[in-house]
């Protein structure tokens, strides 16, 4: 276990063996460096053109690299550290388990697995009460959608063209963003829709009502025109995570389930970014009270300490199998140092009120802040989200909108965003910057001094994409 503590301004890490090194360690960077070069293949990136930062640990909201400069975690990881690095219940629960019963086939009944399953249940809204462990969100969608096809007896699949959902088989046709495109041809029963985007509406709107009405007419159209009973399912991020961070407008999710159920067409709600507590609630669509026939969740379950993800089922779609053999499984469902750590987080959402203190947050301190920082940097075309997931999309002419870097840019066309996030960087903050966007995703633990540090580090990058703004 990597751990970290802080004496003054010194850092100090513990290596595989126990043994404690103060910060900075030359020569540990160097060995991580070499063996990350030679040996490690990275995900989405080209393998000679990064230079991953090694990190030597962690705590709370924040983390440290091997020079000694602490990073204030403003993405929280890939925004799924819901409870923050190296959280002391977690942990326990992890060792705890291990020292008793590390691991057991999901063909058998183990004790944490039930009770996370149970405890899940119990959040879930409407008579979601059954779960599927899966080992992380990509493959909680494929089996979504597997779920969705054998109940229908249907095979096509309708998603947004902003969304992203894993980069398995399934998962990555699902995704509508450009990680899709050199992964094709793939699953060729995937057809995607535009969903509500209103400060860059598709449908000429010009209110968020008007958006509802327009964007749920687009996609009844696109039922019809793929032909409805063809369709087993609507797969839609409850609030697109990674491709804006957009809310839907009042009314949306509501006509989604009004649609599903009038074409027999089930309903997945993906939160795998937006689940346990993200925004607030257990799950999302709590929010806009709403019941989906399938929630799919990971991340923040258990702040990915152990990957584990899942399924929550209806009873509708559980009855299904009641005599029918579902035709599906993983070696690692439920795994228990997972599920031990899912456990410890329910049990630390109750203690601690995080639920409250996220809404808390997001209401009293991230909105009237980034309202402020929208008002005073030309280069903030819109900010918007909920709890503590807010999106600030930036813009070279206000009026236009024109994005301060255009859709899917890289290199020199990406330059302007890369030097904003080298300023989060050097400041200490470690940003989550995407496209023309930068998201606001800190860990649910971070404490109120430390958020309003993180946003005043923005502000001030932010004025390095005033430069980019039309006179």
């Amino acid at each position: 276990m990597t751990d970290t503590i802080t004496t003054g301004t010194e850092a100090v890490f513990a290596d595989r063996f126990g043994t404690r090194h103060p910060l900075p360690d030359a020569a540990a960077e160097a060995q991580v460096r070499a063996d990350d070069r030679a040996h490690v293949f990275h995900s989405w990136s080209a393998q000679a053109l990064i230079d991953p930062l090694p990190i030597a640990a962690g705590r709370g909201s924040t983390f440290w690299d091997y020079q000694g400069n602490a990073y204030l975690d403003f993405s929280s990881q890939l925004v799924n550290l819901n409870l923050g690095h190296q959280h002391p219940d977690l942990v326990a629960a992890i060792q705890q388990q291990a020292g008793r019963l590390a691991t057991i086939q999901p063909s058998m009944a183990s004790d944490v697995r039930g009770e996370l399953a149970r405890r899940i249940a119990d959040v879930a809204p409407g008579d979601l009460d059954k779960v599927f462990f899966t080992n992380g969100g990509a493959d909680a969608n494929e089996y979504a959608v597997r779920l969705a096809r054998a109940v229908t007896g249907r095979r096509k699949v309708l998603s947004m063209y902003r969304s992203y959902h894993g980069g398995t088989a399934t998962a990555i046709s699902l995704t509508g963003d450009p990680r899709r495109w050199p992964n094709e041809p793939s699953d060729g029963s995937v057809a995607h829709f535009l969903g509500p985007y209103p400060y860059r509406s598709s449908f000429h709107a010009d209110s968020a009502e008007q958006e509802t009405v327009r964007a749920l007419a687009h996609l009844e159209q696109v039922i019809t025109l793929e032909g409805a009973g063809t369709i087993a399912a609507i797969i839609i991020e409850t609030i697109v995570g990674t491709n804006g961070v957009l809310v839907p407008p009042p009314g949306y999710l509501a006509g989604v389930r009004e649609l599903c159920d009038r074409y027999g067409i089930v309903y997945i709600a993906d939160e795998v970014m937006v689940g346990f507590g993200r925004v607030g609630e257990w799950f999302a669509v709590n929010a806009f009270d709403v019941v989906p026939d399938l929630i799919t969740f990971a991340k923040g379950v258990n702040s990915g300490y152990v990957p584990l993800g899942g399924v929550v089922i209806s009873q509708r779609i559980a009855a299904h199998f009641d005599t029918v053999a579902f035709a599906g499984g993983l070696t690692y469902s439920g795994h228990p140092l997972a599920c031990a750590a899912g456990v410890a987080t329910f049990e630390v959402f109750e203690r601690d009120g995080i639920l409250e203190r996220v809404r808390d947050l997001g209401e009293r301190v991230v909105e009237p802040r980034l309202r402020e920082i929208a008002a005073t940097h030309p280069s903030v075309g819109e900010v918007r989200g909920r709890g503590l997931f807010w999106a600030i999309e930036l813009v070279r002419d206000a009026e236009t909108r024109e994005p301060l870097v255009p859709f899917n840019a890289s290199g020199a066309d990406a330059a302007p965003m890369a030097a904003v996030a080298a300023a989060c960087k050097q400041a200490g903050l470690w940003p989550f910057v995407h496209f023309n966007r930068m998201h606001v995703a800190p860990p649910l633990v971070i404490t109120e001094d430390e958020l309003v540090r993180g946003l005043d580090i923005i502000d001030a990058a932010l004025t390095i994409a005033d430069g980019h703004v039309a006179a």
